[in-house]
């Protein structure tokens, strides 16, 4: 996909702005009316020159005493092929990122067996507040949630982002 000049040099004050590819993403949508994927954009962004602003924590900024929660996530993490603010460096593992502000525990399993139609892997999660709920990814890769305990319920930005985490997390452990 190609951008007309006014779009590329919008998508580059984005970016510059501090915006990350889902905001750019949205941004996309509701100003001109360009719907692109998720990866696609990353592409694009590549093939522009465009650079994201690096928001990730660098592991010498930790402090000694922080002992971050198991399956805690920081603020700016993604989803798997989804990092929005870029790549965190190869040496934080998971078990050193500190824990996000507000963030409570979220659990997600995966199921040994995936019986719905379209769906690549399913599982049920739980955030920190107690609402639990069932989750599938479909066969284009999409995370989405198909029940969920508390009708209208809307998990937190953070609690979202660990679920992502999570998700992301369990399903690289069962080798998707």
């Amino acid at each position: 996909m190609t951008l007309t000049p006014d779009q590329t040099q919008a998508v580059a004050g984005w970016a510059a702005a501090g915006d990350n590819l889902s905001q750019i993403q949205q941004k996309l949508s509701a100003e001109f009316k360009v719907s692109i994927k998720y990866m696609d954009l990353r592409f694009l962004l590549d093939d522009l020159n465009v650079q994201l602003k690096d928001a990730a924590p660098k592991k010498d900024t930790l402090l000694p005493s922080a002992t971050p929660a198991s399956g805690s996530v920081p603020p700016d993490a993604a989803a798997p092929g989804a990092a929005e603010d870029g790549d965190l460096p190869a040496d934080l593992a998971d078990d050193d990122l500190p824990p996000a502000p507000g963030a409570a525990r979220v659990t997600v399993t995966v199921d040994k067996v995936t019986l719905l139609p379209g769906a690549l892997a399913s599982g049920t999660m739980t955030f920190g507040d107690g609402v639990s709920g069932k989750w599938i990814v479909d066969n284009q890769g999409r995370p989405g949630i198909t029940e969920i305990s508390k009708p209208g319920y809307r998990p937190s930005p953070a609690d979202a982002q660990a679920f992502m985490q999570e998700l992301s997390r369990s399903l690289q452990q069962r080798g998707f």
